[in-house]
């Protein structure tokens, strides 16, 4: 269930524990070089309530552009995510896995997606979660980055990813398709019940800001997340994204927006622009 949470909760989860952190969202990065103050944020990819705080309302207000992890403002981004969504080489969710397995994921994907196996049997299963997503939340999923991206076009700013489209997909690529089928079957297995309740509890820690909480919890459901999935997914574009925050920010005051899971832990983004000397404050 963890590979699957992390993609419904912009991938809430790390391998280490994380070092504990004031709970907030919203942090102001100066010093350094740094001659406006920038803002750095946590977002969620899906949720019922997208309405911003005020005071992130105002840091967006101080700052010129937007950065996200990815540019959502580009028209070609739906088509791109679809042209990665499938397995390569003729392989199914079917070949994957025992006839009585693949009956289990199909009816729960039936019962809590309204759609069978069989309609989607080419998708990379660690994709196949985004399908119940609207069951768990009982709306039509939204996404704080849409939020954000609102108030910089009514700024007339731009907005820009830290990566491309293609570069966040190959994460994906890193899980053979074998260990993915693995943990939708298992979450097929343990039903929607469970799902649901770690999916509030995660969401619960986000609307308190407790960023390291977060983290922690999400280790302590202790399935089988591999550590070179934690490596890839974060420590590695975390690694990726710092050089870039630190240029973009001394160039132009910018408003950064990525997955919460992001900020905390060792190899989170805080502390990793705190160890090249930049001054990273909690905004309450």
């Amino acid at each position: 269930m963890k590979y699957c949470l992390s993609l419904l909760f912009s991938l809430f989860f790390i391998g280490l524990q994380a070092q504990k952190l004031e709970d907030a969202l919203l942090w102001k990065i100066s010093g350094n070089g740094i001659k406006k103050p920038s803002y750095l944020y946590g977002t969620i990819h899906a949720s019922c309530d997208t309405l911003l705080d005020q005071n992130v309302i105002e840091a967006m207000k101080k700052t010129e552009q937007l950065y996200l992890e990815i540019d959502v403002d580009d028209p070609k981004m739906e088509s791109l995510m679809m042209a990665n969504m499938n397995m390569k080489n003729g392989v199914t969710m079917e070949s994957l896995v025992s006839a009585e397995d693949y009956k289990i994921v199909d009816d729960f994907l039936r019962d809590n997606a309204a759609i069978s196996a069989k309609t989607i049997n080419t998708i990379k299963p660690s994709f196949v979660s985004i399908m119940f997503v609207q069951k768990i939340l009982g709306c039509k999923p939204k996404s704080v980055e849409e939020a954000l991206a609102e108030i910089s076009k009514s700024q007339n700013e731009a907005i820009y990813g830290l990566e491309t489209v293609a570069e966040q997909m190959k994460v994906f690529d890193k899980i053979s398709y074998q260990e993915q089928m693995d943990e939708l079957v298992r979450t097929a297995k343990n039903g929607i019940k469970t799902y649901e309740e770690d999916f509030n509890k995660l969401m619960q820690l986000y609307k308190d800001k407790k960023i390291s909480d977060l983290l922690n919890f999400t280790n302590e459901l202790g399935e089988t997340a591999s550590s070179k999935f934690d490596d890839e997914m974060l420590v590695k574009r975390n690694a990726k994204w710092i050089p870039i925050i630190a240029d973009v920010a001394r160039f132009k005051p910018t408003f950064f927006g990525v997955g919460a899971a992001h900020l905390a832990g060792e190899n989170g983004v805080i502390l990793l622009l705190r160890k090249q000397g930049f001054t990273v404050e909690a905004v309450k």
